[in-house]
């Protein structure tokens, strides 16, 4: 699930995910959870002299955001159960975006500006926030929360696919073109190429994979167009979630008609994914990013299929082959090398 802000730097960090998909401060602009590109040329993870440290120890804020993007997709899975997908990530925007309001508010921050600003931002709203978030909506109501988080995991895999024809800086090397073949016979593996795909929803599992290819097209817009605005991370990805509420504000009423009723479970499922699955989740990735480095906190991105996974299986009754998470772990080594970064 993802935003894109960047201060300056070229580079990012992917935090991955339909739900945690938003972009990270930089250095290395995330997905926010996202980077323009799903590596990072920060060469340590040792937290530098200066940056402050939180006060909850990181590695239990780390397991807490790593709990709130494995659990989005069983949420929407839920929302989607009584609300349309629009109105599912309608809801989740405008309350990401609340709580992001609040945010700056009490950093008295300030939003960013410029006319040329906002419009770059229109673009990564639609790209890292209103299109993937839909899409990962739309997927779930046929496919399991279960395949839509390990899809998600494919993230790095694109971005990387994608870097080496977009970012002439961003050089192959064996180990990460390697890292791309691995991860997407995992791909193959968790749906089961080998029977032909039988089972499996052809459409839902599309919008999936597409979901998680619009990510790293976005990163790569937002680091080839945002980059040096002078603006906090905090305030980029504040002002595009809301942008990207006000075009779910516009689209939904278009396909969708006004709900009659509001089951409280699946509204409930809506407001968690909003304010902690994209709002708190922003801040705690934030100050992840600044206390222990880019590269340790975009970690959390191999953990999210694994609780995806569990919490589909054990909470939703959702069915598992042995072919999904052996898979699974496919995808997620060969996402690994693709992050490796030749020695200097």
């Amino acid at each position: 699930m993802t935003t894109a802000a960047t201060t300056g730097s070229p580079s990012a960090p992917t935090p991955a995910s339909a739900s945690a998909p938003v972009p990270t401060p930089v250095p290395a602009s995330a997905p926010a959870p996202g980077a323009a590109s799903p590596s990072t040329s920060t060469p340590t993870d040792v937290r530098p002299a200066g940056r402050p440290r939180g006060t909850l120890d990181w590695r239990l804020r780390f397991g807490f955001l790593s709990l709130i993007w494995g659990f989005s997709f069983l949420l929407i899975k839920v929302g989607t159960g009584s609300y349309a997908p629009f109105q599912v990530t309608l809801g989740r925007l405008a309350f990401g975006t609340a709580v992001l309001a609040v945010a700056i508010a009490v950093k008295r921050d300030r939003l960013p500006r410029g006319a040329r600003t906002w419009a770059h931002l229109t673009v990564a709203a639609l790209l890292l926030n209103a299109l993937p978030f839909s899409l990962f909506a739309y997927a779930e109501l046929t496919i399991p929360s279960t395949l839509a988080g390990i899809c998600n995991a494919t993230s790095p895999l694109w971005g990387m696919a994608l870097s080496l024809v977009a970012l002439s800086e961003d050089r192959p090397t064996r180990v990460r073109v390697a890292g791309l073949g691995l991860g997407f016979l995992g791909v193959l593996t968790v749906l089961g190429a080998w029977q032909g795909f039988s089972g499996l929803d052809a459409r839902g599992t599309a919008l999936a994979l597409l979901a998680s290819l619009s990510y790293p097209i976005g990163w790569i817009y937002v680091r080839r167009t945002l980059a040096g605005t002078g603006s906090s991370a905090l305030s980029m990805t504040g002002a595009q979630l809301f942008l990207a509420t006000l075009q779910l504000a516009v689209v939904t009423p278009l396909f969708t008609t006004f709900p009659t009723r509001f089951p409280l479970l699946p509204l409930l499922a809506v407001a968690a994914l909003g304010a902690l699955g994209t709002g708190l989740a922003l801040l705690i990735q934030y100050g992840l990013v600044t206390e222990v480095g880019p590269t340790t906190a975009q970690m959390v991105t191999y953990f999210i299929p694994v609780i995806a996974t569990a919490a589909g299986v054990a909470l939703l009754g959702e069915s598992l082959t042995w072919s999904t998470p052996v898979g699974a772990v496919i995808v997620l080594a060969g996402a690994a090398l693709t992050q490796v970064r030749p020695k200097a």
